[in-house]
C-alpha cells in the first residue's frame, strides 16, 4: 500500500530539516521548516511511477512551493523511473522525484531544483530540414506501422521515375536532381543497380516501389534537391 512509502519519505524530509505530517488537505504529506514557514513542501505517493502521480503533482502546484513525487522502485530497475522522458517531464515541471526501495532506502532521482533539460540543437535542426525539404504534406499525422514518405524517399522516387525508360548516369540526372549521385550510390532502398560503368538502372524492387508510391505526387524538377534520409 502507498502508506508503506510514507515513513521512508517522512524520514528523508526530516533529515533535510522539515517537520512532516501526513494527509493534510488531500495531500499525502505536507512538510514545513520551523525557521521558514513560508515554504510549503508537498509530497505525493504512489506504488508506481505513472501519469496519475504527475497529475497529482500538477494539482498541488497551486498549494505548495516545492513538490516531491515518490513511488516504489521497480524490482529490476526497468520501470518508469528509468524512462528519461518521465524524469525530464518532472524536471520541466519543477518536481522532485524520489524512488523508494523495499528496504526503505530513498533515492533522489530528480531534484526539484534540477535545471530544465536543454533543447537538442542537432535533432531540432533535422526537424526543420525535413520540413523544408519535404514536398507537400504526403503523410497523415499519427500514421504508424507503414513506410513514411520522407523528403529523401521523395527524391529517390523522382530519380527512379526518370529512369523508367532507360538506365541513367548520375551526371545526366544532376541538373534536375543535384543529389542524384549520392542517392544512386547509397541505394538506401535497393531500387538501383549498376548496369555499366557509371550507369544505373532500376531494379525490380525499384519498379515495384514506383507502382506503389507514384499515386503520391513526386517532385520531378530542381525543387526535389537535397538528400536527408
Amino acid at each position: 500500500m502507498e502508506t508503506s512509502l510514507y515513513l521512508p519519505v517522512k524520514r528523508f524530509l526530516e533529515d533535510l530539516g522539515y517537520s512532516v505530517k501526513g494527509e493534510i488537505g488531500r495531500c499525502d504529506l505536507v512538510a514545513l521548516k520551523h525557521d521558514d514557514p513560508a515554504v510549503v513542501v508537498i509530497g505525493e505517493l504512489k506504488l508506481s511511477f505513472n501519469l496519475e502521480l504527475v497529475l497529482q503533482g500538477v494539482d498541488r502546484m497551486s498549494l505548495g512551493d516545492e513538490i516531491w513525487l515518490a513511488a516504489q522502485l521497480s524490482a529490476r530497475g526497468k520501470g518508469r523511473e528509468s524512462d528519461a522522458r518521465y524524469r525530464n517531464l518532472c524536471r520541466r515541471l519543477g518536481f522532485g522525484l524520489l524512488g523508494v526501495a523495499k528496504s526503505g532506502r530513498v533515492d533522489v532521482l530528480v531534484s526539484p531544483t534540477a535545471p530544465t533539460p536543454r533543447k537538442d540543437p542537432k535533432r531540432r535542426s533535422k526537424l526543420v530540414e525535413e520540413h523544408r525539404r519535404r514536398q507537400g504534406d504526403p503523410v497523415l499525422g499519427g500514421s504508424t506501422r507503414q513506410p513514411m514518405m520522407t523528403a529523401y524517399r521523395q527524391q529517390a522516387l523522382a530519380c527512379a521515375a526518370a529512369m523508367t525508360t532507360a538506365p541513367q548516369r548520375p551526371r545526366d540526372l544532376k541538373q534536375a536532381f543535384p543529389d542524384a549521385q549520392k542517392i544512386l550510390r547509397r541505394n538506401v532502398y535497393g531500387w538501383f543497380e549498376r548496369s555499366g560503368r557509371g550507369v544505373y538502372a532500376l531494379t525490380e524492387t525499384g519498379r515495384s516501389a514506383l507502382a506503389t508510391w507514384m499515386p503520391v505526387p513526386v517532385p520531378t524538377g530542381p525543387e526535389a534537391s537535397g538528400a536527408s534520409a
